[in-house]
């Protein structure tokens, strides 16, 4: 079974919605014959490279809100990160341009669907609780290599527009599946959960794939998920 997900890294939701997957596929009776692939889905293309001002500060001046505002909204999402065992310091990230981020994925995937897992994790791992700015080529390189990258691949990649194609391919797909926002779950292109749905919606769902019989419309089961710029933080 191949259960396809497009995210992106500075989506809070996103990360929140694999560990709720990952949840399910550890009830998961065939759990050992599921291929993930993650897909790229920038929710600000036009991000700049970094942001010059803690995300907090950021969404304050966004949103016309309090700066106190702006820390409580943030924590909110916290604490929602904190039911599901992570560990987030939202109003501290550091936020800006994903593009290259999603291209290291694909340079994991191109070696192995695990790798490219590997990838994801540390990508958002770095980014909510490690508070690292994942556009930097330097903290890349260093994501990519712990996560078993061979150091002068990712070298060429940052030196070069390698897998930006790939990228743009999946953001087109990902318009042609009807992904309006992520995370958004794709189940051998059969059923379509979008949004970061409980564990329990997922198990179904990987349930109804493997035992299929006929191929219908995508479920039209939503959860909370992030669909512009607003929810890049």
């Amino acid at each position: 079974m191949l259960v396809e997900v497009w995210s992106d890294i500075v989506c809070p939701w996103c990360y929140i919605g694999k560990r709720r997957f990952e949840k399910a596929l550890g009830s998961f009776e065939h759990a050992g014959e599921v291929d993930i692939r993650w897909r790229s889905f920038e929710l600000d293309p036009r991000a700049p490279f970094r942001r010059s001002k803690p995300t907090a500060v950021h969404l304050a001046a966004k949103y016309g809100m309090t700066l106190e505002q702006a820390k409580a909204r943030l924590e909110d999402m916290n604490e929602l990160a904190a039911a599901e065992g992570l560990v987030y310091d939202l109003a501290n990230t550091q936020g800006g341009n994903t593009f290259d981020a999603h291209r290291l994925i694909h340079l994991g995937n191109a070696r192995d669907p695990a790798t490219g897992g590997t990838v994801k994790e540390a990508l958002l791992k770095a980014y909510f609780t490690d508070l690292q700015p994942i556009s930097e080529p330097d903290v890349l390189r260093e994501i990519g290599v712990a996560s078993g990258l061979d150091p002068g691949q990712v070298d060429d990649l940052l030196a070069t527009d390698r897998f930006a194609s790939d990228v743009k391919h999946d953001e087109s797909e990902a318009a042609t599946l009807g992904c309006t926002g992520v995370p958004f779950f794709v189940f051998d292109r059969t059923f379509a959960v979008p949004g970061a749905q409980d564990p329990n919606t997922f198990l179904i769902t990987l349930r109804r794939t493997w035992e299929r019989s006929v191929r219908g419309e995508p479920t039209v089961a939503g959860g909370p998920a992030c669909n512009d710029e607003a929810c890049a933080i």
